[in-house]
């Protein structure tokens, strides 16, 4: 069933109800990386262009206690989105009562405001009360009954059930008012929804990161649709003790060595895992370093794979036409042990007539760093919530949105 989306709604003289995804760092009140607030601006621009009022929510952060508050508010947030485009944007320091309800009714067509941080009403007077993480109905009526329209386009939080999503989705639909996805929502759904349940094969996963419980589903959902599966990063090594191979110090997670075997049983030749590793004696950047076919040595840690692993995955990949990329194939965030998932990021920029798609942080930031973002399909802006698509679990940030008729 296709979902309503932004563009099938007459939005002229309408006050659009917007969940986006604004959780953006933010130091000493300036925002650090602005990608997830430059994700959202075709969906803004175009509730701008035709004539539409653009109310926006959007969480930041944790907040549980009344001390978290000053250092999470989306302040920063509303400057930054001002000068992206080009044009104020009225910020409202509350999220609920009579000054947001004035400032929503002084609205013209065309301009944007954007309320304080959701999860403010998750601590009330000191106390943890979580109104919109644990999606109390009336919040979400309340948001519901200031718009005349909702447009959930924050992919991020799609896996998790909020007031500010659901709770307003929920009360829209009671309400008879439509309920669209904006145009990344949409992105997302096409990209990563198509390369898993209709891709174009060969179709290779690359899944990495440091631990296997959390990509358990997604392996075994994939098991059934994919041609290979490339396993990196630090669950590599519980796999290698599935198989009996030495790991040294590595990180293994012992309670999942029988899981591990199931899935090199079932998958068979389909699991495509390292054959060498860069190993160090310590978990340091300064740390010595070798690289090591096959067993790490004892007191020695794989910390990232080896050259003979980078020229086995892109022989694996060279041919595919879909390709979904999650996790790191080593420590990254250290320069000495980042080189696999540089080298993936840089042949994933290479590969013609494929549909690539990345997710999940650490993947996302080598493709940046390296300057080939532009030359993959998709990058997803949700780390668990692409995960969560990939394992083909209902989303209810997705759910929640109006069918077409």
């Amino acid at each position: 069933m296709s979902k309503l989306i932004i563009d099938d709604l007459d939005l002229k003289g309408k006050k659009v109800l917007m969940r986006v995804d604004f959780n953006v760092p933010i130091k000493d009140g300036v925002v650090g990386d602005d990608n997830r607030i430059v994700a959202a601006l075709p969906s803004i621009e175009w509730v701008i262009d035709h004539g539409g009022k653009a109310i926006l929510f959007s969480h930041l952060g944790r907040i549980k206690s009344e001390d978290d508050k000053p250092g999470l508010s989306l302040r920063p947030v509303a400057e930054k989105l001002s000068q992206l485009l080009g044009k104020p944007v009225t910020f409202v320091p509350v999220n609920e009562g009579p000054q947001l309800e004035e400032a929503i009714d002084n609205m013209k067509d065309g301009q944007v405001l954007l309320a304080e941080n959701t999860r403010y009403q998750d601590v009330i007077d000191g106390k943890q009360v979580n109104r919109e993480s644990k999606n109390d109905p009336s919040l979400g009526e309340y948001w519901a009954s200031l718009g005349d329209v909702f447009v959930n386009d924050a992919f991020g939080t799609a896996h998790r059930s909020h007031a500010s999503n659901v709770g307003i989705a929920t009360a829209m639909e009671k309400a008879g008012k439509p309920v669209a996805a904006g145009f990344l929502l949409e992105k997302e759904i096409k990209f990563l929804g198509n390369a898993v349940d209709n891709p174009k094969h060969p179709f290779i996963a690359i899944l990495g990161g440091a631990k296997v419980s959390d990509k358990i589903g997604v392996i075994d959902h994939l098991l059934d649709k994919a041609d290979k599966i490339i396993i990196g990063g630090g669950m590599t090594y519980t796999f290698y003790a599935a198989k009996g191979i030495g790991v040294g110090n590595s990180l293994v997670e012992k309670d999942k060595i029988d899981v591990a075997k199931e899935i090199l049983k079932k998958g068979g030749d389909k699991i495509v895992l390292p054959v060498d590793s860069v190993c160090a004696d310590q978990f340091s950047n300064d740390a010595k370093t070798e690289v090591v076919d096959g067993s790490i040595p004892e007191g020695m840690m794989a910390l990232d794979i080896g050259p003979k692993s980078i020229q086995l995955f892109e022989d694996v990949l060279k041919d595919a036409k879909t390709v979904v990329w999650n996790g790191p194939m080593g420590v990254f965030e250290m320069p000495k042990f980042a080189e696999g998932t540089l080298a993936i990021g840089r042949f994933l920029g290479t590969l013609k007539d494929a549909t690539t798609i990345v997710g999940g942080g650490d993947s996302t930031a080598a493709v940046k760093q390296l300057g080939v973002a532009d030359q993959l399909t998709h990058i997803s802006t949700g780390g668990g919530a692409s995960l969560e698509y990939l394992e083909g679990k209902t989303l209810p940030g997705i759910a929640c949105v109006s069918n077409k008729d």
